[in-house]
């Protein structure tokens, strides 16, 4: 930092104490309090979406490797017993299926969900140091401005024997006034307009994500009742009118009537 830098900055912590004390005017602009309110609000937002969208892409994942997983354990379980039965091929094809979605996952969604959900993210999110660059230096032109404000009262309530002080002063109030009026007015007129622009910006991306997952639960489903087939008639029956859950408790019955299972 430069000397003329640092003095400004020592300048503008000092106005800054001296408002904290009352003996320099703060300028309160509830207008651009209201649209910078609204903006950080979005900044929050989107900071949040671009998290929970990035673990949302993690989750599925993570999702469909653990499927994997568990359906090459089930194989496994039902193939021990017999090769041939019902039961181990549907765990075979439950097995396939499942590979089948986690590779279509690494395919077919990946790529498109960081080019329409996450790259769009990233763009937007990487515009806000950008805006909080200039609301930053809108705020240290407010207290240039505040500073020069107080300096001309003085001098007026004051008057030097001085001839310069009072056009020095003006001159300095007036050329802080009209840096400052420019920067704000600038963020009042175009904070609204970033806002307005998120509708539309993000509209692409919400109908992808929704295409991705109808598209996701489309091939699940379509996958997982080609693996029903393997299964007789009754266990489909019994399913449907939800006995399933008394021949799994009678399954439990005989295993805790074994001796290595607790039974006397």
């Amino acid at each position: 930092m430069s000397w003329t830098g640092f003095k400004k900055s020592l300048n503008r912590a000092g106005t800054t104490v001296l408002q904290k004390t009352g003996q320099i005017e703060r300028t309160v602009d509830r207008e651009f309090a209201d649209e910078e309110s609204k903006y950080r609000a979005f900044e929050k937002e989107c900071q949040a979406l671009q998290k929970d969208s990035k673990n949302y892409n993690d989750s599925m994942r993570a999702m469909t490797a653990a499927q994997a997983r568990l359906a090459e354990t089930i194989e496994t379980f039902y193939g021990a017993a017999d090769r041939t039965s019902d039961g181990a091929m549907a765990g075979h094809a439950f097995k396939s299926a499942v590979e089948d979605l986690d590779g279509g996952i690494q395919r077919e969604l990946d790529a498109p969900y960081r080019t329409t959900i996450m790259e769009p993210l990233g763009k937007m999110n990487a515009y806000f140091p950008v805006v909080n660059e200039h609301i930053s230096k809108r705020n240290k032109k407010l207290l240039d401005y505040d500073a020069a404000r107080s300096k001309l009262r003085k001098v007026i309530e004051k008057p030097s024997e001085d001839p310069t002080k009072l056009p020095k002063a003006q001159q300095e109030h007036d050329d802080a006034k009209e840096v400052f009026e420019l920067l704000n007015e600038q963020l009042i007129t175009e904070l609204p307009q970033l806002l307005d622009l998120r509708v539309p910006y993000f509209d692409p991306s919400f109908e992808a994500m929704i295409r991705m997952q109808c598209k996701f639960a489309e091939e699940g489903y379509e996958k997982m009742s080609a693996v029903q087939r393997y299964f007789a008639d009754s266990v489909r029956d019994d399913y449907a009118a939800g006995q399933l859950d008394a021949q799994v408790e009678g399954v439990l019955q005989e295993m805790r009537e074994l001796s290595i299972c607790g039974a006397n």
